[in-house]
Order: structure tokens, then sequence, then C-alpha cells
């Protein structure tokens, strides 16, 4: 097979086709990796980065550039869809990233719901798609993933989360009502997204966690919207990478069940052995991200070829990368998979 270009490579491996070797990407959002190092060395930075569509796609452009991930991964924080729907944000400094500052709502039942429109409205989301944009038209052979904050976390960004996960228990009315709401307009960013460019659609929903839950709730909630909102981005035609954090033992049957195109998990996850277990899942990740930020560049190399001796199919980090890491040890982890 001739070589392909990363967005083909992509899109081939998300549709379980043969490709040349393995991609390595970081998508983005959670798994962000705009690292202190390359924005000092590049002068495009954050915070302001987080708003002005020219300074995020050179970001990302810089990223894509430096690191060898073959993709462009926007945004670069998990505070967008948050502050849309009524959350102030406080946008954190070069190395810190943005977090909520008190999620709007105090419970499910306070919830005011924004009508249908709210996102396009979003100067942080224009920016986003903006940069989508610009990065898919002039770099058509790099994929653009776009990534989204999961219902369930949006849902808890929005709600105090402490109350918000008991009350997925005590008033499921009620919650379900406002993770349906959160998922709507969530199907609304991911079309703006879709429409602007974007290849590939990357949710991570680290507040849906076997852990967290526990399978009944897991399957109820974690699945159930997971599942819509991919449902959705499938109709607009683009296929849909599903980030899980935490354990999996618990809710590992109910993995198998999610529509994803792909599943990326935690590292200490064994994904041979899910490989194995779910032989019709993609797999992807799913190298320690505390390794890459604390270990050197010939043990991460070494691991990143386990990785592609266990035959997983993308590449990337575990879970979210530290604004720290040193880009020698990126840079170890993809010449390693572009090695093969």
């Amino acid at each position: 097979m001739d070589a392909l270009t990363p967005k083909e490579r992509l899109l081939r491996s998300l549709a379980k086709k043969k490709v040349d070797r393995h991609p390595v990407i970081c998508p983005g959002g959670m798994m962000n990796a705009a690292l202190v190092e390359i924005m000092q060395k590049s002068g495009h930075t954050l915070p302001e980065a987080h708003h002005v569509d020219s300074l995020m796609r050179e970001l990302a452009y810089d990223v894509e550039e430096n690191t060898g991930f073959e993709n462009f991964g926007i945004p670069f924080c998990m505070t967008v869809e948050a502050e849309a729907l009524g959350s102030p944000i406080d946008f954190g400094t070069l190395s810190c990233e943005p977090k909520i500052k008190v999620e709007a709502f105090q419970s499910v039942k306070d919830v005011q719901f924004k009508p249908k429109g709210t996102m396009a409205k979003s100067s942080r989301v224009a920016a986003v798609v903006q940069s989508l944009h610009y990065l898919s038209q002039k770099y058509p052979d790099i994929p653009a993933i776009g990534s989204l904050t999961g219902p369930l976390s949006t849902s808890a960004s929005i709600v105090d989360p402490m109350t918000f996960l008991k009350q997925l228990r005590r008033e499921k009315e009620a919650a379900h009502k406002v993770i349906d709401y959160v998922t709507q307009h969530l199907i609304e960013y991911a079309r703006l997204m879709v429409d602007n460019g974007a290849t590939v659609i990357s949710i991570a929903d680290p507040t849906a966690t076997g852990e967290i839950l526990g399978p009944k709730m897991f399957k109820e909630y974690a699945v159930f919207y997971l599942n819509m909102l991919t449902d959705a981005i499938h109709e607009m035609g683009v296929p849909v990478i599903i980030h899980i954090c935490g354990e999996m033992a618990m809710v590992k049957p109910q993995i198998a069940e999610l529509h994803g195109d792909a599943i990326s998990v935690d590292a200490f996850v064994n994904l041979k052995q899910m490989k194995e277990e779910y032989n019709t899942l993609t797999t992807m990740g799913n190298l320690s991200t505390y390794l890459l930020e604390f270990s050197n560049p010939d043990t991460i190399y070494k691991q990143a070829k386990v990785l592609l001796r266990n035959n997983i199919d993308i590449i990337s980090p575990a879970c979210g990368l530290s604004t720290s890491t040193k880009l020698k040890n990126i840079q170890a982890f993809t010449t390693a998979i572009k090695e093969e």
C-alpha cells in the first residue's frame, strides 16, 4: 500500500480498513498537547488562544508541527460547553488549563434551559469552529479533530457535581431532563464543528466512569447519552472517538455497547486484553501521561513499541497531558510509532 496521508490513515483506521501503519494522535480537549515548551517557543500562548481564533489555529498548528502528532486538536480545554450553558470560567494561565469557577446551578431542578441556537451565539464556540474551518481548508491532508466534553461531564459542569451525582439516583426524572438538554446542545455544537471541516469528533466524558457511576448507572446515563450524541454525529457523516476515564473492570461489558468508532482508555486498562475480548472494538491509547511527563525518551520509545506489538489500532496518550511535559518525550513517542 502506498503511503497514506495522516487524514486517510486515521479515517481508514476508524473504518476498520487496512492502513500502512498505525496513526498517532492527540485529539485536544481533555487530551490537549499545547505544552508550555511549545508555546514559549512559538509565542502563540494560552489563555489568549482560548478566545482568539487566529491564535487558536496557530497554536494547533504549532502542536502538530512540533510534537509529531498527526492531527490538529482543538479546543485546548473542557470548558467551552459549560460556559455557553451558563457557568463562569477561570481561564487559567500559560501552564494551567481553564476550570469552572462555580457551577451555574446548585441542583438539576434549578437549571434554566437555554434555547436552541445558544452554542452558535458563543464567542468561544465561534473561535473553535473558525479555527477548524481554517485548518481543514489550508491543510486538507491532516485530520482536524473537534473535541467535545461529554454529556455527563458537561452536566456536572453546570450543576454542582456532588449534588448532580446524588441526583442521578434520587431525582432521576429531573436528571435525565438536564442531561438530555445538555446533549441536544452538544449535538448543535458538533454540527457547527462538522459544518466547518472537522474530520472526526472526539468525546471525552471523565465523569462517566464505572468507578463513579457503577454498572447500572453507567448503562442508564453514560452509555445512553453518549450513544445519543454519537448517533447524531454519525448522521452528519463523521466518525466519533469516545474516551472513558478510569478503571473498566466494573463496566467492561457495557463498553462494547458504545457506538463510537474507537474507544480510548486510561493507561491502567489492559487494551490488549480488551481487544482480545471484544474483537470488534477499535482501540485507542494508551501511553501513560505520567510516563510522558516524568520518564525519559528511551523508556517512552520502548513503551510506545509495546503498544505497536499489542496492535492497538490508534496510538495516543492515555489521558490528559501535563502542559509541563517535555517536548523531547512526546517526540520520542511519536517517532517510535512512525518508524513502524
